[in-house]
């Protein structure tokens, strides 16, 4: 993988040329004239007509070829391969509900597996009859596809449209239920068509029959209703060999061990003939087992004699909770059906063997003698989660045990469930001071425990030292009973323990300080002593996941793979196992935080000094083979006492394997894993949690090789972390909340759905929509800092950024990093010139704090996306999604505000351009391009975060904004007060404003008043759905914070509680007409300008140090800014430290010059 890095021939091209920062010709005209080509080709305009006269406008990149049917929706975040071909789509136009679409391209679907079915996909073709999406990716990129998904479509004739508001295409079929359309291009008028009237299982249906398997032992009869690949595949590899029949075949004629009914498409009333040959088998004496999985769940059930209906709204994604009655467990299943079947019209003989954990409808019967039972579910999974395979192993078992096996034999055995413990008083730990890499997503984890708690009646005592947090306040029906502001150390809290007796201890949601605690007062008997139960995860498995030698062990007990690594004590044993592997090696401490002591080696030198740094903070370290380069996947896993278990949230590192997750932007979901990979994590995800018997959260960190299947298990942390709380706010699942239920013993199905208030916190969220994450740094307030990042973490906070795709979601994040940066610009922070020597090949190569803007820098400059793919290692997709926002600022660069086109504006607001940067494009001002957009009506959608990608009805209020939309999620009564956050954490600005924030808000609510939050902080209590009446998760601009007031309507705004970022705002947003509450916007102007603040003591005769404006160096005294964090003020006594302290001052722009009036 050091080729991904180093990349020799790529440089020594890029020296040859004009691209490595130095301009030879004109090489910006030359750029703009590539982007002007690249969007003057215009993509066909089509439209999707609804039955009732709607009509959305929509851009084909399909089969320009008019095509109806029956509308549906899919919540899948991945797997649109195996959705496409699933002949249960046949007569359906399929709408992906997950925005984002295209991007891991299409694998060979001509390419057959061992059996001679279809590797890639579910059947032969495409089966649907048309496709909407909200955004698609042109640029595709995935080591196992070689065409694009509109290549494909095009091939198969099949329309597809994107520009379509999915979110709300969903919402109206989820609430009419049937939904007829059509998309149709102008001059190919088509007629709109209702395939349910049709036996669609007939169209579907081999003609002839067909042997899967041939020679194995099992002879299965197989029903073909429109059976998927992956069925059959499963089969065969059980030992079966499968027949394949059409769907009217006499059954009764056949001889066969058992007899399988497959899926398949349309109202399962139609298919008359095999209901009845069904019918006959069951009435029959025949032993045979019969299992049918979803169309085949419906005719069991009618050849039973039971009732079907279509169901309000379907079960349509790849989330789906369903319960197994006898048992009580629960699983994550795939599904895709519009009929249900009454449970309670079946006869008597029969019962429900799975309920939807959601809506409580059918998921599957069982005969209660006979050895018949069905699925509605997909336990195939293709795509989709692969909980239930299970199923097809109880089928062969109950074939090979013959006429005495029974359902109830071959299930899984309901779990040995431990009682709920019984505490009556639960200590908390917190995580104590703020530091790197345990900042304040330990207040938001700890509050949302001590709620738990209290919602249980019980009674809770808090530790922790920090001042500043919210969890620490004294008063509140959301805080502590008791808190003790003590340092989290073994020898404090066995005081605690001593003094208020608890019964129950709580160490996962306080980081790395509280597990370290709670593991050394395990080993030294006090919890014993005391009778302190440790609640959630047990202490032995905290110490499996903490100690390296011990992780790896477990790993292999279960043949998991991790990379080729040594735990060793010593130095000299260090570089023994470096011999060993060989270099380059990862070095990774034991009970470490944010990666501290931990780094790469690449020589014997480094790996001495890294190896002696970390030895003094930890007592082991482990010596890792390398996998530099390799893609950084991370899940965050739930599981419960009853060994319920789901995946809450994947996320992909932007950057790859090398750089601290902390340290890297992320996303989330994952967006070039496809269904196969993505699965495969999830599934070795929950095999290794339960292995390690996590009781609660934690998180699982992989590496995954980007041209193959291969991967390898970094570390699994059993606690709440930084990604928790990114993963919690990112998905609206409160992780914190809940695994702090769990930690009592409460089942997850027990466990309500707090977002969505109608569904149980036994699910997976969908998203429709994706997040990026952006660390925040203050290196540059440490003088001789490198800026260079690895795998120990520097960063002081991060932001979170919520969009329709990727490119608006990455620009809103890198604004509300820092308030000087105005999206994906050449430009650094702060204004900050570009070194004199800079070699931009270098800083493309090695990881900084910048890199980000060396990246704009370069495409800008016309490096390919090849090269610095070579150079970087960071996927092709997220190059190609940022060197398209480059190419639109080009294109945008031809016009001036009198001449660009409304819809090249909106593509510009769409793809997250600001109005100041619009107006920095167009040659006019922030002011002048907010007037222009307004003029034209284009203004920002607000969406809903709902965890259920609007399949169900929510009553969330959790928000963002979006120039991807179509219609607002909820309407605007309230004109409640707003609250402006603090933004991120950084130097100078912490937990505190969150306190003061969070303090503000609950004093509304509780004099009555509503309340309108807008942060960007993941890490903040803040940010929790629940503290106040509506939360925005958005930028702490002028622009956005004028958008939502007026928007809302809000009757005040208050900025006087997040911090610096929302006090500058105060005099922009007065001077725009928003009513600041509080301090008068002029008199804090007067406060934070320094000379007029002067003129004031002066006149009340307040003593005040000499100064003066700089306008010559000085020799000795102090510098502070004014409108900026208290540490941008510093001291100096020689000539050459000022001149440092100047040229980082003079670089910072106030936000005041950005005031619309």
């Amino acid at each position: 993988m050091t080729k991904i890095l180093l990349a020799c021939s790529v440089v020594k091209s890029l020296r040859q040329g004009c691209l490595v920062g130095r301009k030879v010709g004109n090489t910006s005209a030359w750029l703009r004239l590539q982007a002007t080509k690249h969007f003057s080709v215009k993509a066909q305009t089509a439209h999707l007509v609804l039955e009732d006269g709607t009509r959305m406008k929509g851009y084909s990149f399909g089969h320009d070829g008019s095509g109806a049917g029956e509308l549906v929706f899919n919540t899948g975040l991945v797997g649109y391969p195996e959705a496409l071909t699933d002949p249960s789509y046949r007569g359906q136009i399929l709408t992906l509900t997950y925005p984002i679409v295209g991007n891991y391209g299409v694998p060979n679907t001509q390419e057959l597996d061992e059996i001679g079915l279809r590797k890639h996909v579910e059947s032969e073709r495409i089966q649907v009859s048309g496709l909407l999406v909200q955004d698609y990716t042109h640029e595709y990129s995935h080591w196992n596809s070689v065409k694009s998904l509109g290549q494909w479509l095009q091939e198969e004739k099949v329309p597809a449209l994107f520009g379509i508001d999915t979110r709300m295409l969903t919402k109206v079929i989820r609430d009419k239920g049937t939904v007829l359309g059509k998309i149709e291009f102008d001059g190919q008028p088509v007629e709109i068509t209702d395939p349910n009237q049709n036996n669609l299982v007939a169209e579907v249906s081999t003609k002839e029959t067909k042997v899967f398997g041939k020679g194995n032992p099992i002879k299965v009869v197989a029903v073909d209703c429109g059976i998927k690949h992956n069925i059959i595949r499963l089969l065969v590899k059980r030992g079966a060999e499968v027949h394949l029949v059409p769907w009217n075949q006499d059954l009764m004629s056949l001889e066969y061990d058992g007899l399988f009914i497959s899926n398949g498409p349309g109202d399962p009333a139609l298919a008359k003939t095999l209901i009845d040959n069904v019918q006959k088998v069951l009435e029959s004496d025949r032993p045979e087992p019969v299992f049918g999985i979803c169309m085949g769940n419906q005719i069991t059930a009618l050849a039973a004699g039971a009732k079907s209906y279509k169901l309000p709204m379907g079960n349509r994604g790849q989330n789906q909770p369903v319960l197994n009655v006898m048992t009580g467990q629960a699983f994550i299943t795939a599904q895709n059906h519009g009929y249900g079947i009454d449970s309670e019209s079946l006869p008597p003989g029969w019962s429900p063997l799975f309920l939807n954990a959601n809506d409580g409808t059918n998921e599957g019967i069982m005969h209660n003698t006979k050895p018949v039972f069905t699925a509605q579910f997909h336990p195939e999974a293709k795509g989709g989660p692969t909980d239930t395979e299970f199923l097809f192993d109880a089928f062969i078992s109950l074939i090979k045990k013959g006429k005495d096996a029974n359902i109830v034999s071959v299930m899984p055995k309901k779990p040995k469930m431990p009682p709920r413990a019984e505490v009556s008083k639960v200590l908390v730990l917190g995580s104590g001071g703020l530091s790197i890499g345990q900042a304040g997503e330990f207040d938001y984890s700890g509050s949302q425990a001590v709620k738990a708690m209290k919602e249980e009646n019980l009674k809770t005592v808090l530790m922790n030292p920090n001042i500043a947090s919210v969890q620490t306040n004294e008063v509140g029906t959301k805080q502590a009973d008791s808190v003790y502001f003590l340092p989290v150390t073994p020898e404090f809290v066995t005081e605690v323990i001593k003094t208020e007796r608890p019964d129950g201890i709580l160490l996962s949601m306080g980081g790395q300080t509280a597990l370290n605690c709670g593991v050394e007062l395990f080993q030294r008997g006090i919890l014993e002593k005391y009778g302190v139960k440790v609640l959630g995860t047990p202490v032995e498995s905290i110490m499996a996941t903490e100690d390296r030698q011990l992780f790896a062990d477990k790993l292999m007990e279960i043949n998991e793979k991790i990379a080729p690594s040594i735990a060793v004590e010593s130095v000299s044993d260090a570089l023994k196992a470096a011999e060993k592997i060989g270099y380059p090696v990862m070095l990774r401490s034991a009970y470490a935080l944010g990666g501290l002591g931990s780094g790469l080696c690449a020589n014997k030198e480094r790996l001495e000094e890294t190896a002696n740094k970390a030895l003094a903070m930890s007592s082991q370290i482990l010596v890792e083979k390398s996998l530099l380069g390799w893609k950084e996947v991370e899940y965050e896993v739930v599981r419960d006492v009853a060994d319920n278990c789901v995946t809450v949230c994947n996320m992909e590192n932007f950057d790859p394997l090398g750089i601290h997750t902390g340290d890297s932007i992320v996303v989330a979901p994952s967006q070039t894993l496809s269904n196969e990979e993505y699965h495969m994590l999830r599934e070795t995800a929950i095999k290794v949690v339960r292995h390690l018997g996590i009781v609660g959260e934690c998180n699982i960190q992989y590496a995954l090789h980007p041209s193959s299947l291969e991967y390898c298990i970094i570390e699994v942390n059993a606690r709440l972390s930084r990604s928790s709380a990114l993963a919690s706010k990112a998905t609206g699942y409160p992780l914190a909340f809940v695994a702090a239920k769990l930690a009592l013993g409460i089942p997850l199905p027990d466990i309500k759905n707090a977002v969505s208030e109608k569904t149980t916190a036994c699910f997976e969220p969908s998203l429709d929509y994706i997040v990026t994450k952006i660390p925040r740094w203050d290196l540059d307030r440490f003088q001789g800092m490198s800026h260079e990042i690895g795998s120990a973490m520097k960063s002081v906070g991060e932001v979170m950024a919520v969009g329709r795709t990727f490119e608006e979601s990455m620009q809103k994040a890198l604004r509300m990093c820092h308030p000087s940066v105005d999206g994906f610009v050449p430009r650094l922070p702060l204004k900050k010139a570009w070194a004199d020597t800079q070699d931009l090949q270098q800083e493309l190569a090695v990881p900084s704090s910048t890199r980000i803007f060396s990246l704009a820098k370069s495409l800008h400059s016309g490096i390919s996306v090849d090269q610095i793919h070579q150079l970087t290692a960071i996927d092709k997709w997220f190059l190609h999604k940022l060197h398209k926002i480059t190419q639109l600022e080009q294109h945008l660069a031809n016009y001036r505000s009198t001449t660009v086109p409304k819809g090249l504006l909106l593509k510009a607001k769409q793809d997250g351009f600001s109005d100041r940067q619009v107006g920095q494009i167009l040659g006019s001002s922030e002011k002048a391009a907010r007037e222009l957009r307004l003029s034209h009506g284009i203004k920002p959608w607000v969406k809903q975060i709902d965890t259920l990608a609007a399949e169900y009805p929510a009553m969330t209020n959790y928000l963002y904004c979006t120039y991807n939309g179509q219609e607002h999620d909820l309407d605007f009564k309230d004109q409640g007060i707003m609250v402006l956050g603090c933004g991120p954490y950084h130097i100078g600005s912490s937990v505190e404003f969150d306190w003061c924030a969070v303090s503000s808000i609950r004093a509304l609510r509780q004099m009555g008043k509503k309340t309108v939050v807008v942060n960007h902080n993941p890490e903040t209590v803040s940010t929790d759905f629940d503290e106040c009446d509506r939360l925005y998760f958005e930028e702490l601009t002028l622009e956005r914070i004028l958008d939502i007031t007026q928007q809302e309507g809000c009757s005040g705004s208050i900025v006087s509680v997040g911090g610096q970022i929302p006090n500058n705002l105060a005099v922009p947003l007065h001077m725009n007409g928003v009513k600041i509450l509080g301090t008068n916007p002029m008199q804090i102007d007067r406060a934070e300008e320094r000379s007029v603040f002067s003129s004031i003591l002066d006149d009340l005769g307040v003593a005040q140090a000499p100064w003066r404006a700089l306008s010559s160096l000085l020799a000795y005294g102090y510098i502070r800014m004014k409108h900026w964090q208290a540490p941008l003020w510093n001291m100096w006594s020689t000539e050459m430290c000022l001149q440092s302290v100047l040229k980082y001052v003079s670089s910072i722009t106030i936000a005041h010059e950005f005031s619309y009036h």
